[in-house]
């Protein structure tokens, strides 16, 4: 596996990742890990950071 099919392949799972959270977002579905409910914000800072990932995925995969 090259550089340019990692990188795709890496920010396709990000962008997937970030799909989730975005619909936990907008159906507002509770999350419970062992007893521990996980607040929504979580979800706010998870979205955006798997978002970053993706486009730097996607910018170095056009670069090489």
């Amino acid at each position: 596996m090259n550089q340019k099919t990692f990188s795709l392949l890496a920010s396709v799972i990000f962008f997937v990742v970030a799909l989730a959270h975005a619909a936990r977002l907008a159906f507002r579905l509770p999350i419970t890990l062992d007893g521990w409910a996980a607040p929504m914000w979580l979800s706010w800072v998870a979205l955006v950071v798997a978002l970053y990932l993706a486009s730097q995925g996607i910018r170095l995969a056009r670069s090489s």
